[in-house]
């Protein structure tokens, strides 16, 4: 086993082995436990609102009500309020808004679950203003039972976003790493970690997961070849191809906003370099021409810039340069030691891991002003990913003994502990908004 294989065996979290790796080359609130997602903390300013079982859901493999709930929770925007007293409401219902008021609901949610002839369902909600007494939305859909928990993650979205102007997620997806035993899974599931299916199963390392900008696609390394090799897959198909296998270590792969361009970590001409390589594969393109480890390359959401990491200063900090390549400038300079970068969609926020006295923790840093925060109170936090509406960020981390997938919103107060298969959890990455 060399030296990056066993890096990653140990017991440190994922990007810092990832890290050695290249360096060797060269709060309270109510627990959802149907889900188990476990939300803590308390926002500033919530929206409290009712959502009522569906009528006719108990007929159903899936609660959606529940799933409506746990997603609206989640994000931090929203406090659930007893919806005690709404059986019978659906959709078609003109409910008595007055004991809503008085329970200080400001918005409540109702709907109904229908199973068809054909064997499909049909799901229809209608979201009501209750301060207002006014209905705010309508809408419905016809689904295979497999599409159930898609259908109330739609739902959900719809709610977030007449609520608060913003889209919402919860009907994207989520990747992830496992490692259970001698075995490597690569994982897609619900942004709230429930119904996770293997996209790719090994013996061998999977490192590195990143989503192509349409959400069809994953890059990723896998080590089956007993080296680290770049594929991309099909996600629908399961169909991949090889990218990048060159001489000595092929990593860190990062999609381009177009989907058309990764961007790569190479050692094929000595030392860890930044090159770019068509996403159909072919000839790489050098970058950086540094005598240091430069790894962990990013592309900025207009595709001018990429952030990476490189420790050409001493110890591992971001840096920024033009995506054709050129100067780069450092971006970070609170800590020592900074890895792993993650840009919010609108470019304001990056996200990234601190070594802070022998502890590695997330970080997030509003790069118009320099202003750095710490989120969380853990103490082996890796692998940061942003929501696609940059409200919330996913992490991998320890919680006790076991590792764990977390999620938090940007001021570190409401953070939510989702489901993950069993074993080492390891690098998250959000997907992109679903087409």
């Amino acid at each position: 086993m060399n030296r990056e294989q066993s890096s990653m065996s140990s017991t440190n979290s994922l990007n810092r082995r990832g890290w050695l790796a290249v360096a060797g080359a060269a709060a309270a609130g109510p627990a959802l436990a149907q889900f188990r997602v476990e939300v803590t903390g308390v926002g500033l300013t919530q929206l409290p609102i009712a959502v009522v079982p569906f009528r006719g859901e108990g007929e159903l493999p899936q609660k959606l009500a529940s799933i409506v709930q746990a997603d609206l929770e989640r994000s931090g925007q929203f406090r659930a309020i007893d919806p005690a007293g709404g059986a019978g409401l659906d959709e078609t219902s003109r409910p008595d808004l007055a004991p809503w008021r008085q329970k200080t609901a400001d918005a409540l949610a109702v709907g109904s679950a229908s199973r068809l002839a054909d064997g499909r369902y049909d799901v229809r909600f209608r979201l009501w203003d209750v301060v207002r007494g006014q209905s705010l939305a309508a809408d419905g859909f016809v689904v295979v039972a497999a599409d159930l928990r898609l259908a109330a993650h739609r739902i959900a979205d719809m709610i977030y976003e007449k609520l608060t102007g913003e889209k919402g997620v919860f009907s994207t997806r989520i990747a992830y790493v496992t490692k259970a035993g001698p075995r490597y899974n690569l994982w897609v599931a619900d942004a709230d970690g429930e119904n996770a299916q293997s996209a790719l199963a090994s013996t061998e390392p999977i490192i590195s997961p990143a989503w192509s900008a349409n959400g069809r696609q994953l890059a990723y390394v896998s080590f089956e070849s007993r080296k680290p090799v770049v594929y991309v897959h099909d996600i629908a198909t399961g169909n991949r191809r090889l990218i990048a296998n060159f001489r000595g270590s092929n990593s860190a792969p990062a999609w381009s906003p177009d989907g058309r361009t990764l961007a790569v970590t190479l050692t094929r001409d000595g030392g860890s370099q930044l090159y770019t390589i068509s996403a159909g594969g072919g000839e790489p393109r050098r970058l950086t021409q540094s005598g240091s480890i430069d790894t962990e390359p990013l592309y900025s959401a207009d595709g001018r810039s990429i952030y990476f990491v490189s420790d050409r200063g001493g110890a591992p900090q971001i840096y920024r340069m033009p995506a054709t390549g050129g100067e780069a400038q450092r971006v970070t300079f609170t800590g020592t030691y900074n890895i792993s970068p993650a840009l919010s969609p609108d470019g304001r926020w990056l996200a990234y891991i601190s070594r802070v006295g022998g502890a590695f923790k997330l970080q997030v840093m509003e790069l118009a002003t320099g202003n750095v925060q710490s989120l969380t109170d853990s103490t082996a936090d890796e692998s940061p990913s942003f929501a696609p509406n940059g409200r919330l960020i996913i992490y991998a981390t320890r919680q006790g003994a076991a590792e764990a997938l977390m999620t938090t919103t940007l001021d570190g107060k409401i953070k939510a502990r989702l489901p993950g298969k069993g074993g080492d959890i390891r690098e998250p990455d959000w997907g992109p908004f679903q087409r």
